[in-house]
Formats: structure tokens, C-alpha cells, sequence
């Protein structure tokens, strides 16, 4: 069984757009206690059996998990088939990487499964092919994602505090938000100060430097995000941002006792509310 936990953007920044159609990013993410589980088991049949209890996820490649089981195979001819089963808990469309999860620890799990000699960096290599979060996923932990989110420089943790995250019900078009992005006029955080935040394990800095560049846009299609955002804050969130394209919105909280206020304030608003710990913790392959 693997472990595919979401993921929150401390800091999002698009720099410019690419010759290849893809954006230049620079992104700090770090890994929540808030994960899909995904279980694995030989086949003797030479196929990709995929089994997932959502109806909003599908099953065949259309779905991430799906596709990189088939990009294994392919990259290490593997023979006989893999039959997964997804178990989901992390939002579907939610900015949480929970499909670019999902793609990773099928990744992780088939090197497991088929004993297969490889690294996190080269099934990181092979999850870029798959989506711009998977090579960050197959490492989990934190991490300042650069290129087009395939590059990764390894950062440590925050120190321990609660995320709490509330998913508006709307779906965000990730391609369309960034479509609509005036990358002159957006704003931008710095990037190097979270860097340094996270090296100085200041969490106080690491509040005062969170930053989405895609925030703005994705508030003009949808103000609820907004609104989910300064609840968060009256509320005494230490910080609060958008994850991702959206739309879910999470705060940063240091106090057990607020965390558990600013959650029970949200449900009154947001069906989909979760209060978790940031994870931290770097996958491997042990």
C-alpha cells in the first residue's frame, strides 16, 4: 500500500511562458497529512486493471495513476499486468496534486512490486512526462519546484503546525486560469525569501511570504475564494492562500485550539473542510 498525500503551494510564481507552450515556475511546496491510498497487485494477465470508488475519477488513462502504470511498463518492459486500487480522500480539481500523487505513488509502488532497479530521481524523470506535480510527488516532503515543475531542490520542513484547507464546490480549469494570466500584471511572490524562511525554520517569515501568483485569476472567475480566504483570516489564521489553480483555499496555524476554531467557523461555509498536519516527510524507496 502507498501513501499519496496532497500537496499546498507556500509559493507560486510564473515567471514566463516557454517556446514548448508550458510556463517557467518557481514553486515551494511542501506535503500535508491529507492523502488518497493506493494499493497494488500482480496480474497474471499482461494489463492495467484500475479501480477507483469515486465516480468523479475515471478509470483509464484519463486518469494519472493509470497512465503511469503504463509508463513503467513501457520504460522498463515490464511484463504481466498490475491491477490498482484508489482509494480517495484528497479533493478531485482541487490544486492539491492529488491525481499528480496518485501518478507517484503507482511510480513508487511498481518499482516496489516488479523489484525494479531504479531511484526516486528517475521515476521523478518518468513523472515529468506524466504532469508538471509528479516529479515533486514521487519525492514528497518540501521543495522549491522550478522549470516547468520538474526540476526539484530539496528544502526542509516547516516547522509543525496545522493546515486547515476548505474546497469550495466549483471546479477550476487549470488551462483556463492560466490562459487568462497577465503574467506583467499579476503579482509575485518572493521566492527566495520563503527559500530562506525554510532554511532559517522561521515560521513567522514563512507566514509573511506565502504567494500565489494565480491567486488573482482565479478570484476574478471565482470570489468565493476570496471570501473563503478572509474568512480564514478574521477567523486568526496565520496565513492563508490558495493552493495551486484553486480553488481550495488553506491557512497556516501554529495554535491546536485556533486551528480547531478556524475549522469549525468554515464548516458553517464549505461543505469539504480538513484539518491537518503538515507531513514533511521524503519518500523513498526503502
Amino acid at each position: 500500500m502507498e501513501k499519496a498525500p496532497a500537496k499546498i503551494n507556500l509559493s507560486l510564481d510564473v515567471l514566463h511562458k516557454r517556446e514548448d507552450g508550458f510556463h517557467e515556475v518557481e514553486m515551494v511546496m511542501t506535503t500535508i497529512d491529507l492523502a488518497d491510498r493506493v494499493e497494488l497487485s500482480y496480474l497474471e494477465e499482461d494489463k492495467i486493471l484500475l479501480e477507483a470508488e469515486s465516480r468523479y475519477v475515471p478509470n483509464d488513462e484519463r486518469n494519472l495513476a493509470y497512465l503511469a502504470a503504463k509508463k513503467m511498463k513501457e520504460y522498463f518492459s515490464v511484463t504481466g499486468g498490475v491491477h490498482i486500487k484508489l482509494t480517495k480522500h484528497v479533493p478531485v480539481a482541487a490544486g492539491l496534486a492529488g491525481g499528480s500523487s496518485d501518478a507517484a505513488a503507482v511510480l513508487r509502488g511498481m518499482a516496489r512490486l516488479f523489484e525494479l532497479d531504479t531511484t526516486p530521481g528517475e521515476l521523478a524523470q518518468i513523472g515529468a512526462q506524466i504532469g508538471s506535480d509528479v516529479s515533486f510527488c514521487v519525492h514528497g516532503g518540501t521543495a522549491l519546484a522550478t522549470g516547468r515543475g520538474e526540476k526539484i531542490e530539496e528544502l526542509p520542513a516547516p516547522p509543525p503546525c496545522w493546515v486547515v484547507l476548505a474546497k469550495p464546490p466549483i471546479g477550476v480549469s487549470t488551462k483556463t486560469i492560466y490562459q487568462a494570466l497577465d503574467i506583467k500584471e499579476a503579482h509575485h511572490p518572493d521566492t527566495e525569501a520563503m527559500v530562506m524562511a525554510l532554511r532559517e525554520e522561521d515560521y513567522e517569515k514563512i507566514c509573511r511570504h506565502t504567494g500565489n501568483t494565480l491567486e488573482g485569476v482565479t478570484v476574478q472567475f471565482h470570489p468565493e475564494v476570496a471570501q473563503l480566504k478572509e474568512h480564514m483570516l478574521q477567523a486568526g489564521a496565520d496565513a492563508s492562500l490558495m493552493s495551486g489553480s484553486g480553488p481550495t483555499v488553506f491557512s497556516l496555524v501554529e495554535q491546536d485550539v485556533k486551528a480547531r476554531r478556524i475549522y469549525n467557523h468554515l464548516k458553517g461555509f464549505c461543505e469539504e473542510v480538513y484539518m491537518v498536519r503538515v507531513l514533511g516527510a521524503k519518500e523513498t524507496l526503502d
